[in-house]
Protein backbone atom coordinates (compact mmCIF):
# COMPACT_ATOMS: atom_id res chain seq x y z
CA UNK A 1 0.00 0.00 0.00
CA UNK A 2 1.33 3.60 -0.83
CA UNK A 3 0.06 4.80 2.58
CA UNK A 4 0.01 4.29 6.52
CA UNK A 5 -2.76 2.95 8.32
CA UNK A 6 -4.83 5.13 10.64
CA UNK A 7 -3.17 3.03 13.25
CA UNK A 8 0.47 2.93 11.95
CA UNK A 9 -0.13 7.16 11.42
CA UNK A 10 -1.21 6.98 15.05
CA UNK A 11 1.87 5.52 16.12
CA UNK A 12 4.40 7.59 13.89
CA UNK A 13 2.91 10.66 14.65
CA UNK A 14 3.66 9.35 18.47
CA UNK A 15 6.85 9.42 17.65
CA UNK A 16 6.97 12.29 15.94
CA UNK A 17 5.48 13.95 18.73
CA UNK A 18 8.06 12.65 21.13
CA UNK A 19 10.79 13.69 18.95
CA UNK A 20 9.25 17.61 18.65
CA UNK A 21 9.47 17.97 22.64
CA UNK A 22 13.16 17.27 22.50
CA UNK A 23 14.23 19.37 20.00
CA UNK A 24 17.20 21.92 20.94
CA UNK A 25 14.90 25.39 21.72
CA UNK A 26 17.38 27.30 18.52
CA UNK A 27 16.17 24.72 16.21
CA UNK A 28 12.67 24.72 16.82
CA UNK A 29 12.25 28.68 16.93
CA UNK A 30 13.93 28.71 13.57
CA UNK A 31 11.70 26.12 11.92
CA UNK A 32 8.68 27.80 13.74
CA UNK A 33 9.75 31.14 12.28
CA UNK A 34 9.98 29.41 8.34
CA UNK A 35 6.43 28.09 9.45
CA UNK A 36 5.37 31.20 10.16
CA UNK A 37 6.46 32.44 7.04
CA UNK A 38 5.20 30.04 4.64
CA UNK A 39 1.34 30.65 6.01
CA UNK A 40 1.91 34.64 5.95
CA UNK A 41 2.88 33.92 2.27
CA UNK A 42 -0.30 31.90 1.69
CA UNK A 43 -2.23 34.79 3.74
CA UNK A 44 -0.64 37.36 1.42
CA UNK A 45 -1.21 35.82 -1.78
CA UNK A 46 -5.12 35.18 -1.27
CA UNK A 47 -4.98 39.14 -0.32
CA UNK A 48 -3.37 39.40 -3.70
CA UNK A 49 -5.68 37.65 -5.82
CA UNK A 50 -9.03 38.38 -3.80
CA UNK A 51 -8.65 42.12 -3.86
CA UNK A 52 -10.62 42.90 -6.60
CA UNK A 53 -13.16 39.91 -7.02
CA UNK A 54 -16.75 41.14 -5.53
CA UNK A 55 -17.88 38.13 -5.31
CA UNK A 56 -17.43 36.88 -2.30
CA UNK A 57 -17.77 33.22 -3.16
CA UNK A 58 -15.77 33.70 -6.41
CA UNK A 59 -13.73 34.92 -3.91
CA UNK A 60 -13.38 32.50 -1.03
CA UNK A 61 -12.98 29.67 -4.04
CA UNK A 62 -10.28 31.44 -5.15
CA UNK A 63 -8.39 32.14 -1.59
CA UNK A 64 -9.13 28.26 -0.14
CA UNK A 65 -7.04 27.33 -3.84
CA UNK A 66 -3.95 29.04 -3.56
CA UNK A 67 -3.71 29.28 0.68
CA UNK A 68 -3.15 25.41 1.67
CA UNK A 69 0.30 25.91 -0.14
CA UNK A 70 1.27 27.22 2.69
CA UNK A 71 0.49 24.19 4.85
CA UNK A 72 2.11 22.15 2.72
CA UNK A 73 4.91 23.85 2.36
CA UNK A 74 5.26 23.35 6.14
CA UNK A 75 4.62 19.94 6.25
CA UNK A 76 7.57 19.50 3.21
CA UNK A 77 10.03 21.07 4.79
CA UNK A 78 9.45 19.66 8.53
CA UNK A 79 8.73 23.08 10.07
CA UNK A 80 6.92 23.65 12.86
CA UNK A 81 3.60 25.19 12.99
CA UNK A 82 1.33 25.79 16.48
CA UNK A 83 -1.31 24.52 14.90
CA UNK A 84 -0.42 21.09 13.53
CA UNK A 85 1.11 20.95 16.96
CA UNK A 86 -1.84 20.65 18.79
CA UNK A 87 -1.38 16.66 17.97
CA UNK A 88 1.38 16.06 20.06
CA UNK A 89 -1.31 15.58 22.21
CA UNK A 90 -1.38 12.19 20.45
CA UNK A 91 2.46 11.16 22.09
CA UNK A 92 1.29 12.72 25.22
CA UNK A 93 -1.60 10.26 25.56
CA UNK A 94 0.66 7.47 24.18
CA UNK A 95 3.23 7.86 27.12
CA UNK A 96 6.10 9.18 24.84
CA UNK A 97 6.06 12.70 26.07
CA UNK A 98 5.55 14.88 29.04
CA UNK A 99 2.78 17.62 29.12
CA UNK A 100 5.49 19.56 30.37
CA UNK A 101 7.15 19.06 27.18
CA UNK A 102 4.34 19.63 25.12
CA UNK A 103 3.70 23.02 26.11
CA UNK A 104 7.44 24.04 26.21
CA UNK A 105 7.11 23.26 22.30
CA UNK A 106 3.63 24.90 21.86
CA UNK A 107 5.21 27.91 23.16
CA UNK A 108 8.73 27.95 21.16
CA UNK A 109 6.76 27.03 18.52
CA UNK A 110 4.17 29.92 18.75
CA UNK A 111 7.20 32.49 19.55
CA UNK A 112 8.41 31.45 16.45
CA UNK A 113 5.54 31.51 13.96
CA UNK A 114 4.38 35.11 15.60
CA UNK A 115 7.56 36.24 14.66
CA UNK A 116 7.79 35.15 10.69
CA UNK A 117 4.03 36.14 10.21
CA UNK A 118 4.71 39.59 11.57
CA UNK A 119 7.40 40.25 9.96
CA UNK A 120 5.90 39.12 6.80
CA UNK A 121 3.21 41.16 7.35
CA UNK A 122 5.96 44.34 8.09
CA UNK A 123 7.63 43.61 4.91
CA UNK A 124 4.49 43.46 3.02
CA UNK A 125 3.19 46.58 4.13
CA UNK A 126 6.10 48.82 4.46
CA UNK A 127 7.81 47.15 1.28
CA UNK A 128 5.22 48.39 -1.05
CA UNK A 129 3.67 45.04 -1.99
CA UNK A 130 0.18 46.49 -0.94
CA UNK A 131 0.09 48.81 -3.87
CA UNK A 132 -1.35 46.49 -6.17
CA UNK A 133 -4.50 48.15 -7.92
CA UNK A 134 -3.57 52.01 -7.03
CA UNK A 135 -3.63 50.59 -3.32
CA UNK A 136 -6.43 48.82 -3.30
CA UNK A 137 -5.05 45.87 -2.18
CA UNK A 138 -4.28 48.05 0.97
CA UNK A 139 -7.40 48.92 1.62
CA UNK A 140 -9.17 45.19 1.22
CA UNK A 141 -5.90 44.30 3.83
CA UNK A 142 -7.31 46.75 6.30
CA UNK A 143 -10.94 46.44 5.65
CA UNK A 144 -10.75 42.47 6.43
CA UNK A 145 -8.24 42.72 9.09
CA UNK A 146 -10.98 45.47 10.85
CA UNK A 147 -13.56 42.82 9.84
CA UNK A 148 -11.65 40.36 11.90
CA UNK A 149 -11.25 42.66 15.08
CA UNK A 150 -14.73 43.29 15.30
CA UNK A 151 -15.59 39.59 15.48
CA UNK A 152 -17.63 38.63 18.38
CA UNK A 153 -15.32 36.26 20.79
CA UNK A 154 -17.50 33.40 21.33
CA UNK A 155 -17.50 33.00 17.53
CA UNK A 156 -14.01 33.81 17.07
CA UNK A 157 -13.40 30.35 19.50
CA UNK A 158 -16.02 28.57 17.30
CA UNK A 159 -14.58 29.41 14.34
CA UNK A 160 -10.81 28.42 15.60
CA UNK A 161 -12.82 25.24 16.80
CA UNK A 162 -13.66 24.27 13.22
CA UNK A 163 -10.54 25.04 11.88
CA UNK A 164 -7.98 23.25 13.66
CA UNK A 165 -9.85 20.40 13.00
CA UNK A 166 -9.65 20.84 9.63
CA UNK A 167 -6.01 21.81 9.97
CA UNK A 168 -4.98 19.21 11.91
CA UNK A 169 -6.52 16.45 10.09
CA UNK A 170 -4.82 17.96 7.09
CA UNK A 171 -1.70 17.14 8.74
CA UNK A 172 -2.64 13.44 9.71
CA UNK A 173 -3.94 12.84 6.37
CA UNK A 174 -0.89 14.39 4.63
CA UNK A 175 1.46 12.29 6.89
CA UNK A 176 -0.36 9.13 6.37
CA UNK A 177 1.15 9.19 2.65
CA UNK A 178 3.96 7.94 1.39
CA UNK A 179 4.87 10.09 -1.71
CA UNK A 180 5.09 13.87 -2.70
CA UNK A 181 1.45 13.72 -4.33
CA UNK A 182 -0.39 11.80 -1.65
CA UNK A 183 1.16 14.42 1.07
CA UNK A 184 0.30 17.93 -0.84
CA UNK A 185 -3.12 16.40 -1.52
CA UNK A 186 -3.56 15.32 2.29
CA UNK A 187 -2.87 19.11 3.28
CA UNK A 188 -4.19 20.44 0.50
CA UNK A 189 -8.00 19.97 0.61
CA UNK A 190 -9.04 19.94 4.62
CA UNK A 191 -7.63 23.35 4.61
CA UNK A 192 -9.31 24.71 1.68
CA UNK A 193 -12.62 23.65 3.05
CA UNK A 194 -11.48 26.20 6.11
CA UNK A 195 -10.07 28.71 4.24
CA UNK A 196 -12.93 28.90 2.15
CA UNK A 197 -15.92 28.29 5.39
CA UNK A 198 -13.54 31.73 6.60
CA UNK A 199 -12.78 29.23 9.63
CA UNK A 200 -10.26 31.23 12.00
CA UNK A 201 -6.13 30.40 12.43
CA UNK A 202 -4.21 32.15 14.54
CA UNK A 203 -0.87 31.50 12.86
CA UNK A 204 -2.85 33.14 9.59
CA UNK A 205 -4.26 35.71 11.52
CA UNK A 206 -0.84 36.83 12.78
CA UNK A 207 -0.21 37.98 8.77
CA UNK A 208 -4.16 39.34 8.19
CA UNK A 209 -4.49 41.53 11.37
CA UNK A 210 -1.20 43.05 11.60
CA UNK A 211 -1.13 43.61 7.89
CA UNK A 212 -3.84 45.86 7.90
CA UNK A 213 -2.21 47.30 11.30
CA UNK A 214 0.86 48.14 9.42
CA UNK A 215 -0.75 49.57 6.28
CA UNK A 216 -2.57 51.84 8.53
CA UNK A 217 0.32 53.15 10.00
CA UNK A 218 1.33 54.07 5.97
CA UNK A 219 -0.45 57.63 5.51
CA UNK A 220 -1.11 57.44 1.73
CA UNK A 221 -2.95 53.78 2.78
CA UNK A 222 -4.81 55.23 5.43
CA UNK A 223 -6.14 58.28 3.35
CA UNK A 224 -7.43 55.54 1.08
CA UNK A 225 -8.89 53.53 2.98
CA UNK A 226 -10.56 56.72 4.46
CA UNK A 227 -11.43 57.99 0.72
CA UNK A 228 -13.30 54.71 0.33
CA UNK A 229 -15.21 55.07 3.63
CA UNK A 230 -13.70 52.24 5.30
CA UNK A 231 -14.92 52.17 9.15
CA UNK A 232 -11.23 51.51 10.59
CA UNK A 233 -12.27 51.50 13.90
CA UNK A 234 -12.16 48.11 15.24
CA UNK A 235 -9.09 47.79 13.80
CA UNK A 236 -6.35 48.41 17.40
CA UNK A 237 -3.78 46.18 18.23
CA UNK A 238 -5.79 45.92 21.54
CA UNK A 239 -8.72 43.90 19.66
CA UNK A 240 -5.92 42.02 17.66
CA UNK A 241 -5.34 40.62 20.69
CA UNK A 242 -8.24 40.15 22.97
CA UNK A 243 -10.95 39.68 20.60
CA UNK A 244 -9.47 37.40 17.87
CA UNK A 245 -6.05 36.29 18.76
CA UNK A 246 -6.92 34.69 22.11
CA UNK A 247 -10.18 33.31 21.74
CA UNK A 248 -9.02 31.73 17.81
CA UNK A 249 -5.68 30.35 19.57
CA UNK A 250 -8.21 28.84 22.50
CA UNK A 251 -10.22 27.60 20.06
CA UNK A 252 -7.45 26.18 17.80
CA UNK A 253 -6.17 24.20 20.59
CA UNK A 254 -9.74 22.93 21.25
CA UNK A 255 -10.29 21.61 17.79
CA UNK A 256 -6.51 20.23 17.22
CA UNK A 257 -6.38 18.15 20.45
CA UNK A 258 -10.03 17.31 20.58
CA UNK A 259 -9.12 15.61 17.38
CA UNK A 260 -5.72 14.23 18.26
CA UNK A 261 -7.33 12.92 21.38
CA UNK A 262 -10.42 11.27 19.33
CA UNK A 263 -7.78 10.28 16.85
CA UNK A 264 -5.08 8.75 19.46
CA UNK A 265 -8.41 6.47 21.18
CA UNK A 266 -9.93 5.31 18.18
CA UNK A 267 -6.58 4.31 16.49
CA UNK A 268 -3.55 4.38 18.79
CA UNK A 269 -4.71 3.28 22.42
CA UNK A 270 -3.23 0.09 23.42
CA UNK A 271 -5.59 -2.93 24.00
CA UNK A 272 -5.88 -4.11 26.97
Amino acid sequence: MNLFTPRECAANYAAAGRAKTRMPLGKLFLLALLAGFFIAMGGAVTNTAAHTIANVGAARIVCGLLFPFGLAMVVLTGAELFTGNTLIVISVLDGQASAAGMLRSWAVVYLGNAVGAMLTAAGCAFGGQLNYSGGELAVFTMKLAAGKCALPVGNAVVLGILCNILVTAGVLLSLSAKDLTGRVVGAYLPVAFFVICGFEHCIANLYYIPAGLFARAVSAYAALALEAGVDLSALTWGNFLLRNLLPVTIGNVLGGVGLGSLFWYCHGRKSA
